[in-house]
């Protein structure tokens, strides 16, 4: 028999208007991006010039409800723009995916009040929001960090350090988690506002990183820093609560980064195929290199699969999105690693120097398997939610 076209059938083709958005990224990405994405490699300044690009276009927090000011794009949409941003330029699309790190503990733990005074000003390109969780001894055991708060004088007085904050030095406000009761485990911590001229608040020295060179990575610092009460997010003690439920949703961000740059580095390497002639002819032409590209570009539609199904888990705020979400940002970064690393086997010596992207991609790539939660954590996750 004949198969008759289902054209009801749609559970993996995305919306209309989701198509118009990769679009409409992608092409603001290859025009404005992708020309300096080398030189703000080489450099390591924060891009100034793709902020604007972004904020002019909504895409630098597409995240932020239509309420607060912003484009109100749901979750899929906000993996598509960082992306389709990280297919060209992975520090670039730290920008979109940081603005939604920090601000989530505020839209998942705030009341009204605090949202109406932060979410606007990001949603308008006058503030950059960072997220402090990690320090020193308390990364991957981030219930087992020292900053502390303790009340007083009608407000909050923070002291201690966080270690790896992206974006340290350009973001105007800091989600900070901080001990309040250090008698009560992870139950004792609590999330607070910091904003960056607040006075006992200082940073560090930039890290002197392997990839993302164009993305500050930076420790801020607590001296006695008063932050006022009404800068707590939700009640005292839920902090740490608030932290993983952030992590649910924006581990899925990681995955549509670490997507973005497989896909890029992909797309060079066939590129690069087609041209390059060795024996005559294309090595496109060579069964080994047709392999590589094969595995490649199906282990690149593979994470793609899982990063959109929760990517539709953290939309709907779905039961098992905790599995899903560390499931994406596992295995997308893990093959991320792995498609850059081919990538740069497909150009052979001339992917192992600067003349072209993949060996970028291939440092760029790296970080996904580590920030927010390395992917051993990642697997205990998941391990914990199916155990349970």
């Amino acid at each position: 028999m004949a198969l008759i076209p289902n054209p009801d059938f749609d559970l993996f083709t995305l919306s209309e208007e989701h198509e118009m958005l990769r679009a409409a990224v992608r092409a603001l990405a290859e025009d404005k991006i992708a020309p300096r994405a080398a030189e703000i490699d080489e450099t390591g300044e924060f891009p100034w010039d793709v902020y604007e690009a972004l904020r002019a276009n909504g895409f630098h927090a597409i995240h932020i409800p239509e309420q607060f000011g912003g484009e109100g794009g749901d979750a899929l949409a906000a993996c598509l723009v960082i992306e389709e941003v990280a297919r060209v330029c992975t520090s670039s699309s730290l920008i979109p995916a940081v603005n939604k790190l920090g601000t989530t503990p505020l839209i998942v733990g705030a009341d009204d009040d605090l949202l109406g005074r932060y979410l606007p000003q990001v949603a308008s390109g006058e503030a950059m929001f960072s997220y402090a969780l990690s320090e020193r001894e308390a990364g991957s055991d981030a219930a087992a960090m020292k900053t502390r708060a303790a009340a007083g004088d009608g407000g909050w007085v923070l002291n201690g350090q966080k270690s790896w904050i992206t974006n340290a030095g350009i973001s105007k406000y800091y989600t900070v988690m901080a001990v309040t009761d250090p008698s009560a485990g992870p139950r004792g911590i609590s999330a607070f506002v910091v904003h960056h001229d607040d006075p006992g608040f200082s940073l560090g020295t930039p890290e002197r990183k392997l990839g993302i060179h164009g993305s500050p990575t930076r420790e801020i610092l607590f001296e006695d820093c008063w932050i006022p009460a009404d800068r707590i997010v939700g009640e005292p003690g839920t902090g740490f609560q608030t932290a993983m439920r952030t992590l649910d949703h924006t581990r899925v961000t990681i995955g549509a980064q670490a997507l973005g740059i497989a896909q890029g580095a992909l797309d060079a390497a066939v590129a690069y195929a087609k041209e390059r002639k060795q024996f005559g002819k294309s090595i496109a032409s060579f069964q080994g290199v047709q392999f590589l590209i094969a595995d490649m570009a199906m282990k690149v539609e593979t994470a793609r699969a899982l990063t959109y199904a929760a990517a539709a888990r953290s939309e709907r705020q779905d039961a098992d999105l905790t599995f899903f979400g560390a499931a994406a940002k596992c295995y997308a970064s893990d093959i991320a690693m792995e498609v850059t690393t081919d990538a740069v086997q497909v150009f052979g010596g001339a992917g192992y120097v600067r003349d072209h992207p993949v060996e970028r991609y291939m440092r760029d790539a790296k970080i996904t398997q580590i920030y927010e939660g390395t992917n051993q954590i990642q697997r205990m996750v998941m391990a914990r939610q199916l155990l349970r």
